[in-house]
């Protein structure tokens, strides 16, 4: 008899330590639980950390992460506005914030990241697909544009070539317009999308060549303007000099003759006043002269025909001057 209640006893502890085993549950601080009853949720979601009772075996423990989650999404091609292909990599935050919604939606992790996938993959082509790539490599909107006044004076067909068009969103508000839209379409899922951020944006290999030929093409015409307002420059600069230097030349000249000039008017006053004072002294001064008018018009390849009753040959005829 004791043996059969011993018996009985025992078999009552472990009946009691299973049921008891399968009614307590622990959740852990990050995560949250939803209990499912046949596979339906019943009562609301646990989210505080402890020690929990439930059903014994018709009730199931759902655990649901409640920390913030990764999404990394594919690589994807995708045309810009101005029609270049680029691919685009992704990635976001996450976190479930309605875990019965969320639950009831999508049952597990696996769905949620297959549904991001869709509706982040989806905006994010859209809001490529409404910029210009330099709005979507760009970081911020704070460049200033360069202006080429010089181009846009003379008329030129080239007045934008390498001039930088104003950046008016740049890459963080396309960003934000990802998030802002992704963000209401996950909220129905019990999911909150806490950042979207773009991870590599490439050229398609397709168009690289085409994109560099055409920097190369702008930037040949860039410095072929260059070198022509050289040249221009160069010419004008030329031309200055060559003005200097005739007005230069000319002040000189004109300076020369006034010191000639002067030099030969006091020489001739000078002369005057030496050769002015006796009838000798004027003589020898006709002489001096008569014989500088000889130097100066004959050498001896010089043939001259004259009368000996010349004045200017009077002393050929007679070394006193005297003529017959």
């Amino acid at each position: 008899m004791k043996a059969i209640i011993s018996g009985g006893l025992v078999l009552l502890i472990l009946v009691s330590a299973i049921l008891l085993r399968s009614s307590m549950y622990v959740v852990d601080e990050t995560e949250q639980v939803i209990i499912t009853q046949f596979g339906k949720p019943v009562g609301d979601p646990i989210t505080t950390a402890g020690l929990h009772f439930k059903q014994p075996f018709t009730q199931e423990v759902n655990r649901i992460e409640k920390r913030i989650l990764e999404w990394d999404g594919q690589r994807t091609e995708m045309p810009t506005r101005d029609k270049l292909y680029i691919s685009v990599d992704t990635f976001g935050r996450w976190r479930i914030t309605d875990p019965l919604v969320y639950f009831q939606r999508l049952r597990d992790e696996r769905s949620a990241l297959s549904r991001l996938d869709d509706i982040l993959g989806s905006e994010t082509r859209n809001a490529i697909a409404k910029h210009d790539l330099i709005e979507v490599i760009r970081t911020s909107k704070d460049r200033v544009p360069v202006k080429d006044d010089s181009l846009e004076e003379s008329g030129s067909g080239s007045s934008n070539i390498g001039v930088l068009h104003p950046i008016r969103k740049g890459r963080k508000m396309i960003e934000q317009e990802i998030q802002t839209a992704a963000r209401e379409k996950l909220a129905v899922f019990g999911i909150e999308l806490l950042d979207v951020r773009f991870k590599r944006i490439n050229y398609n290999p397709s168009v690289v060549e085409k994109i560099y030929e055409r920097m190369i093409s702008e930037r040949q015409q860039i410095a072929s303007r260059f070198r022509s307002e050289g040249e221009g420059e160069a010419a004008k600069i030329l031309g200055n000099r060559q003005k200097d230097l005739s007005v230069i030349q000319s002040e000189a000249y004109r300076r020369v003759q006034e010191i000639r000039g002067e030099a030969d008017a006091r020489a001739i006053e000078i002369y005057a006043e030496a050769y002015d004072k006796t009838p000798e002294s004027r003589e020898l001064y006709a002489f001096l002269k008569t014989m500088e008018t000889y130097k100066a018009t004959m050498d001896k390849d010089t043939t001259i025909l004259f009368s000996t009753n010349g004045e200017l040959f009077r002393y050929l005829n007679d070394s006193s001057g005297k003529t017959e």
